[in-house]
Order: C-alpha cells, then structure tokens, then sequence
C-alpha cells in the first residue's frame, strides 16, 4: 500500500522520535518504489500532486529574504534552490509523462539537479516565479493525468540510471517528490521557530 496523502492537520513531515536524530535529507523518509500502484493509490497520489503549489506556497508564506537563503541542512540547499528545484524537477517529470504517452518506451534524458541548483536563476531569482510557473504546470499536468486510461499508467519510460519505470510508479514517486520538498522547508521552519 503507497501512502500518497497525508491526513488533514497532520502534515508532511514524519514524527521523529526524540531518541534518534532525524535525517534532514529525507524528512518523509525514502522512496519507496512500488511494484504496483492501485487505481485508489493512483488517484490519492494525483491528488497529493495537485495540491503541491498551494502547500508549497504555504510552506514558504512570509519567509524573508534572509530566511530564503538558509539551508533546509548543513551543506544542503537553500530554501530557495529548494522551490527553483522543484519546478525544475516537475517539469522534466511532465515532459517525461509526454513522452512515455506518445513514444513506445522512450529513453528520457537526466538533469543534474545539482548543477541546476547552482545556477544564477536558481541562486537569485525570485520564488514567486516557480511558484507561478508550478500553478501552471500542475494545472496542464493534473489534466493530462485526470485523462489518462489504466492503459495510459501502464506505459513506460527508460531512466539510463532507474531502468524502466511505468508512469503509474512514476506518479508515486512525485507524490512523495512533493511530500518531500515541502516537508524540507516545513521542518526547518519547525527547528528555527519561524
């Protein structure tokens, strides 16, 4: 069973327990790959994903310029590298959603999100402009989603490094992806009292 949605009032982080340091890198713990993805899991999972820009721009309402630029860990991103990441890495997830609807197992090209993230777009630009291009996305994304047949999910996509991914797997994966981010910049609100 994937959990892909979390509860009303619960939020995207884990409970830690006090005894064990968290591990900063995954707040809501590792991907989990799955198998198989039910058409219930399915649905709460594009559900999760279409509620990422607003929790998204929840996490980082009334955060100053300073507290943009504080890393979510020691030697992690910034705040900001942080929301830039996520546009970077949802777009090229849509545009592989694309390709496997329309290619017969496309071989799909990686980034270096790393690399990315040190870019001058991703170092200075305002957040608010992924946060916008994040609403659109998501809107052309979750209809393209909402239209596909089981058939469609089960089409696939070959990762060089992941090998071949469904795009009902793939779907998991930005689920937690969102969970993932979010509760990057939510924890760290939560240790600095902001």
């Amino acid at each position: 069973m994937i959990a892909c949605i979390s509860k009303p009032g619960v939020g995207y982080h884990l409970k830690m327990s006090t005894s064990i340091a968290p591990d900063l890198r995954y707040p809501v713990g590792r991907f989990q790959r799955p198998e198989t993805v039910s058409a219930d899991e399915r649905a709460s999972c594009i559900r999760e994903i279409a509620e990422l820009p607003a929790n998204l721009r929840a996490a980082v309402e009334g955060l100053t310029e300073p507290q943009l630029e504080t890393p979510y860990r020691p030697g992690g991103w910034n705040v900001r590298q942080v929301v830039h990441h996520i546009a970077d890495s949802h777009m090229n997830s849509f545009i592989r959603f694309r390709l496997g609807l329309t290619e017969s197992d496309p071989i799909i090209k990686p980034y270096e999100e790393g690399e990315w993230a040190k870019l001058a777009d991703s170092r200075t630009s305002p957040i608010e402009l992924s946060l916008t291009l994040l609403d659109a996305l998501h809107a052309r994304w979750i209809t393209m989603l909402d239209a596909m047949t089981d058939a469609d999910f089960a089409r696939t996509f070959r990762h060089p490094e992941s090998g071949l991914l469904r795009l009902d797997v793939n779907i998991a994966l930005y689920a937690w992806h969102s969970r993932h981010h979010v509760a990057h910049i939510t924890t760290l609100r939560e240790r600095m009292g902001w």
